[in-house]
């Protein structure tokens, strides 16, 4: 029967089948099987075969467990999602119950299906919303939280339907590839991920990697000694910004300070490399990053911020030095960074799965992203009802200040009529700038500082009268709820104080009002100093009163830009993949092992071994681009390098083992002894931070002048 299912779901996933015409025999199946009893129904849906029939005693059932009645639309979105596509359904029209009969029917060809969402909550909340409908059809449910233990993982993992974030299922998987023994293992291998919110783990947050470092705990007392030099440099002075006020450089200013200072002579001699990116880092973290803009300080840590969401992110660093440097900068205890012992990106973990399909209520606007780079179709589903939200035209000023006295004055004058107000803003700073100017204004402000009350603020949000000011609204999972006599007034009234670099962040925010036919309305405000126009608009002048155009054109580069990068990780990724295969053998006794304590060596050698492997790619990375100076392609580059480092790990490896397990023989290091690990997220640099690349090609280009000078 399992193969069966598992060949049906293949012609599924290839030949979709347009899904309004499958909506009528849904109906008339859903009519017929109403009048059964519930035995007789859990009897049908365990026996059912065929997409329609599964989906149909689904619909019955939820009626009876939850007392919801699905809409066509919410059936549309199964069947989208059954034959492997992007769902695209606005805020409020259900998506997590339009989910669970294509996942219902994933789950019928065993393997367990993985139902990623944004968070724990989110996790927890569905899987027991839901667990009784999957009950009827005799399929087991479970969910993964942080702080869960091994044997819970492994339990929840075991489940036919598993609910977690996409963070945790990523961490689990390097987990699992650094255990000793099999027992210590809590996946088993991957069949189907459904993805809410695909845009934000498929698009935004796909390149970001998930990293497991260990080792000594490595407090930088350099980055304190530096910080006190260089928190007193100035722009034009001690460094430069370039065009995008993305990358700073030292002046000659900048640098003999730095050189008076520490007595290290010329800092670009090789020996003055960790004190140069020091440096580096440090002013970038003076002058590129934001306290309450791109991070926070909150029980004396640094918590960095979602750009897209305007959280904080969870478990997220910047690149080790750089990280660093911002704790230096707040006064605040140095983390331990360690060494990576293993990292995937998202994109790539989601790669691991034989079947994929998700849902968001953005998603049209990339879905050239979504094809190219997974081959997944968008399907777009209507609303159930029509929407009525009226989308005014925006306003551009010359000035922030400018801007910021209008979205005031909107403010007021929305509020003053008792209409309920939503202002999406880009940072804490700006969220709590504005709310200091409301003046006598009863409002709540939502950011990462109040993420603890969240759901409660938002709940308020739809009430008569009621003014809430929020950082970014994108994947808030918490729909808006109209108070009493809010329709009759115009409903919510959605007010964005930015243009974001995607128009999907922007429709995100627009969406809150309107859902399910209520009446809404949204307008944006931009300044010609906004971050979108100084970045990019100043490219092109023509393109500076068009925003949208701006979008497009980011938009254009940032695909352009991941589908390149591609490229350079795609190689690793497969090296990974191969090593973690051979380790597995390894690990599960298929691949013969003399003995135990060969076993334990030879994993720990892989480990190590592969540990220094990332190491040298990282090296690697930060210093190809500087090939092409010499015309040389930097890709070709990088691959010819890759590779001959991969075939010396092999080497290596084969003649570690042997020697590692001879002096544990003679009584030398016990294999069984592992130190602790940690897991987290870093951001997007796959070649390294900026200035650490800088510095290599620097000191390379004066190693290589010396030698030939």
């Amino acid at each position: 029967m399992r193969r069966f299912f598992q060949l049906l779901l293949k012609l599924t996933f290839r030949d979709a089948v347009p899904p309004v015409s499958q909506i009528e025999p849904i109906r008339r199946r859903q009519a017929e099987l109403a009048l059964l009893s519930d035995d007789e129904l859990r009897t049908t849906g365990r026996r059912a075969t065929e997409l329609v029939e599964v989906i149909a005693v689904a619909a019955v059932v939820a009626a009876r467990v939850l007392g919801l009645d699905m809409f066509d639309v919410q059936l549309q979105g199964a069947l989208a999602l059954a034959n492997g596509k992007i769902a695209e359904m606005q805020t409020g029209e259900g998506k997590t119950l339009a989910a669970v009969p294509a996942v219902i029917w994933l789950a019928k060809a065993g393997g367990g299906v993985h139902v990623m969402t944004v968070n724990d909550y989110l996790a927890r909340r569905d899987a027991k919303w839901m667990g009784g409908i999957y009950d009827f059809f005799g399929l087991s449910v479970g969910h993964i939280q942080q702080g869960m233990s091994i044997d819970e993982r492994r339990r929840a993992y075991a489940c036919d339907v598993i609910y977690a974030t996409a963070n945790e299922v990523g961490f689990d998987h390097l987990r699992d590839g650094l255990a000793l023994h099999p027992d210590e293992q809590v996946q088993r291998g991957f069949s189907a991920a459904v993805i809410d919110e695909a845009d934000s783990i498929l698009i935004d947050e796909a390149r970001i990697p998930l990293v497991i470092a260990g080792g000594d705990a490595n407090q930088e007392a350099l980055a304190y000694r530096v910080d006190r030099l260089t928190r007193g440099f100035r722009k034009f002075v001690h460094f430069t910004l370039d065009d995008y006020g993305r990358n700073v450089a030292l002046t000659d200013t900048g640098i003999h300070a730095v050189e008076n200072s520490f007595g290290c002579g010329n800092l670009f001699n090789e020996e003055n490399l960790a004190l140069l990116t020091a440096v580096q880092d440090s002013v970038h973290a003076h002058a590129l990053l934001r306290r309450d803009v791109d991070y926070l300080v909150k029980n004396g840590a640094i918590e960095s911020v979602d750009e897209f969401k305007g959280r904080i992110a969870q478990d997220r660093r910047w690149p080790a030095g750089l990280h660093t440097a911002i704790e230096a900068k707040e006064g605040v205890a140095l983390k331990t960074q360690g060494r990576i012992l293993g990292s995937i990106t998202l994109q790539n973990l989601i790669a691991l799965y034989p079947k994929v399909c998700g849902m968001t209520g953005t998603a049209a606007t990339q879905a050239e992203e979504f094809r190219a780079v997974y081959g997944l179709a968008v399907e777009v589903i209507a609303t159930n009802r029509p929407v009525i939200r009226v989308d005014r035209s925006g306003q551009i000023f010359r000035t922030k200040r400018e801007k910021e006295e209008a979205v005031i004055e909107e403010i007021g004058k929305v509020h003053r009529h008792g209409q309920p107000v939503l202002v999406g803003t880009a940072s804490v700073e700006e969220s709590e700038r504005l709310s200091s100017s409301l003046g006598g204004i009863p409002h709540q402000v939502l950011n990462a500082r109040h993420e603890e009350q969240e759901a409660g603020m938002i709940a308020r949000a739809g009430e008569l009268g009621a003014v809430t000011i929020s950082t970014n609204m994108a994947g808030r999972g918490t729909d808006i709820q109209l108070g009493p006599g809010v329709a009759e007034l115009g409903g919510l009234h959605v007010i964005g104080t930015n243009r974001h670099e995607s128009r999907r962040i922007d429709n995100q925010l627009r969406g809150r009002a309107g859902r399910q036919g209520d009446p809404g309305s949204s307008r944006f405000f931009v300044s010609l100093e906004d971050d979108l126009l100084v970045k990019y608009g100043s490219a092109d002048p023509k393109l500076q009163y068009d925003p949208e155009s701006v979008q497009r054109l980011v938009e254009g580069q940032n695909l352009e830009t991941r589908k390149f990068l591609r490229k350079y990780e795609g190689v690793v990724e497969g090296q990974r993949q191969q090593i973690q295969r051979r380790r597995q053998g390894i690990l599960s006794g298929s691949t013969a092992c003399t003995s135990e304590l060969e076993r334990l060596v030879s994993l720990n050698a892989i480990d190590d071994l592969w540990a220094e492997y990332l190491a040298a790619i990282t090296e690697q990375r930060e210093g190809v681009q500087w090939v092409s100076w010499g015309g040389r392609d930097p890709l070709h580059e990088y691959l010819v390098a890759v590779d001959s480092l991969y075939e010396e790990l092999q080497m290596r490896i084969e003649e570690e083992i042997p020697r590692r397990l001879a002096e544990a023989e003679a009584g030398g290091n016990d294999p069984t002894e592992r130190g602790a690990t940690w897991t987290y997220l870093t951001t997007d640099q796959p070649f390294g931070s900026w200035s650490e690349r800088i510095m290599r090609g620097i000191v390379r280009k004066a190693r290589e002048k010396n030698m030939w000078g």
